[in-house]
């Protein structure tokens, strides 16, 4: 006689204090090896404590330690919830918040999983249910995965908190308006010096005479076009290229190239520059953008190398711009004040973001954008960020503009300032790269036991493509369990001064390795430091002279059983 009886809804959740991580935050599904969609958002080394600060507000200091380990995050974290919202309701979404391990980096943590429709619902994943690994170490990457493949959507992320703690009222911020004066004058301070146009100016000339011009763009993370959705057109450069092209081209006679990649410093950026911009002569760039200031901290040249791939681009025969490009990061962070002389000294023009977006971060009542509309994290700019960075080098583009319909091209005095004395150094403008492939010719290599090729390498989407591109795929791999008879590499050869490039990584399997120049213990290779895939050049050799050496890379005899890769040499003869 109860048959019709209905369960009464249970009690709501009692509400806890909260704050975001992520709020209405485009991304883009892109394209992975298995035809899957899928964005990876970092949250270690830091990335996590800045989401807190730039999106939640967060100025605990307390709050802001617990989220250094997983355990500090399992005593702070009641729930997790979130969002995903694609145009197409009906897709199912997967959220992963996976804790990077003690011994097994990758493989070693726990993964909190919420799978859910991608229609904007909040989904909630509670801390209290998860099973929990003993190898579980600090919060290490979010990815939202979809089976559908590029395509955008924009997600949510909240931490509810346990018992005690407290966070401030989310406040959200109001939309940024691109056409007002405040902004305007925001992308107006972005130029620290206009310097000596008279390059671009030919450029210009050139488009719109109907001439093929092309606009190439070298740098880190941030040209590769990191937190940018999509990656391929909504990043710095592309959108810098594209209002060349429309402004000033015919037709299809401006072109572009992106050179980006990511964790990389100008120390790796001068030895790939033929090879990535170049394509080795396939392609003669008449304007490129330079963009490592913020990827340079731990350039061993303290600037060296900047100046030399300076240098080296604007030495080629058709005598293209460069445009220095400084970015910057969350904490404010950039390397102006080391690479400003070398823009002073050869007459460059300069564009910072650091310039244009701090000042008015702090003006709360006037500012334009906040941090967290610019960040996409503590490294990378949003979409809108990108616009900035983009705006910046627009404005460059038109007042060289006016000034060649007011005054025509000019005299260049380029050459005459490269005969001066460098502002830092020139020591490695006329490096080259050694690998399988390429300059074998200039060495004599032992590959011993290194004569494996790796596969599993760092990959960048170059150009306009989503699809991606290995790099250094002609390098010398030592694998431990295949073959370990003779674990080390030697290269001998003439040289002034030599720059080895090792892949680092994450997996526990790889090893160390000791450097020796001429007999004489260097420096160890340890892949680990890094602990990410990803290409790492690291000074080996530096004379005041050239001459005969011999480099020995040698496995420690403890890591005999694991694997190590040399992607190639930087090699100033």
């Amino acid at each position: 006689m109860f048959d019709n009886v209905k369960l009464a809804p249970t009690d709501p959740e009692r509400a806890r204090p909260f704050f975001y991580i992520m709020k209405d935050k485009e991304i883009f599904l892109q394209e992975q090896p298995d035809g899957t969609g899928k964005c990876f958002i970092y949250e270690d080394s830091g990335r996590l404590i800045s989401s807190a600060k730039l999106v939640g507000n967060i100025d605990d200091d307390n709050i802001l330690e617990l989220l250094k380990t997983t355990e500090g995050f399992k005593k702070l974290v009641y729930g997790i919830g979130v969002s995903i919202e694609c145009e197409d309701s009906t897709l199912r979404g997967r959220f992963v918040f996976q804790m990077y391990g003690k011994n097994d980096l990758y493989g070693g943590g726990t993964n909190l999983i919420s799978e859910q429709n991608a229609d904007g619902m909040e989904h909630r994943i509670y801390l209290k249910d998860i099973s929990w690994s003993s190898d579980d170490n600090e919060p290490g990457q979010i990815r939202f995965e979809c089976d559908k493949k590029n395509i955008p959507a924009a997600v949510s992320v909240r931490f509810f908190l346990n018992d005690g703690y407290s966070a401030p009222e989310y406040i959200e911020d109001k939309e940024v308006d691109i056409t007002s004066d405040g902004y305007r004058e925001m992308i107006g301070r972005s130029i620290i010096a206009k310097g000596d146009l008279t390059r671009i100016k030919r450029a210009v000339k050139r488009a719109k005479e109907g001439e093929d011009v092309t606009i190439a763009f070298i740098g880190g993370s941030i040209t590769q076009g990191a937190g940018a959705t999509p990656i391929n057109t909504e990043c710095y450069a592309y959108k810098t290229y594209k209002y060349f092209a429309d402004k000033f081209g015919t037709g299809n006679n401006v072109h572009f190239v992106k050179a980006g990649i990511g964790g990389t410093p100008s120390e790796l950026g001068v030895i790939r520059y033929e090879r990535d911009v170049l394509r080795y002569g396939a392609v003669t760039p008449d304007i490129v953008v330079v963009e490592f200031a913020v990827n340079d901290d731990n350039d061993e040249t303290l600037g060296d190398c900047y100046e030399s791939l300076v240098r080296k681009i604007l030495k080629k025969e058709n005598a293209p711009a460069v445009i220095m490009e400084f970015s910057v990061f969350a904490n404010d962070f950039n390397l102006e004040d080391r690479l400003v002389p070398v823009g002073k000294r050869l007459s460059l023009p300069m564009v910072s973001v650091k310039q244009a977006v701090l000042p008015q971060f702090n003006d709360i009542k006037n500012r334009v954008l906040s941090k967290n509309q610019f960040f996409y994290d503590i490294f990378h700019p949003t979409s809108l960020g990108h616009t900035i960075m983009a705006d910046g080098i627009k404005h460059l583009f038109d007042i060289a503009d006016e000034e060649l319909s007011k005054e025509g091209t000019g005299d260049d005095k380029t050459k005459e300032l490269l005969k001066e004395a460098p502002a830092i150094g020139k020591t490695y403008e006329d490096i080259v790269l050694l690998d399988k492939k390429d300059n074998t010719d200039i060495a004599d290599i032992f590959e011993g036991s290194f004569k494996f090729t790796d596969e599993n390498l760092q990959a960048v989407e170059l150009d306009t493509d989503l699809t991606l591109t290995k790099m250094f795929p002609y390098n010398f791999m030592y694998d431990g369990i295949r073959d370990n008879e003779k674990p080390y590499f030697e290269l001998s050869l003439t040289a002034k001064a030599v720059i080895v490039i090792n892949k680092d990584a994450g997996e526990p399997d790889v090893g160390v390795s000791s450097v020796y120049v001429d007999g004489k213990y260097v420096r160890d290779i340890d892949p680990h430091v890094n602990n990410w895939t990803h290409c790492n050049p690291l000074l080996v050799l530096n004379a005041t002279e050239s001459g005969l050496h011999k480099i020995r890379i040698e496995i420690k005899p403890e890591d005999k059983e694991k694997k190590f890769t040399i992607l190639g040499f930087g090699i100033v003869r």
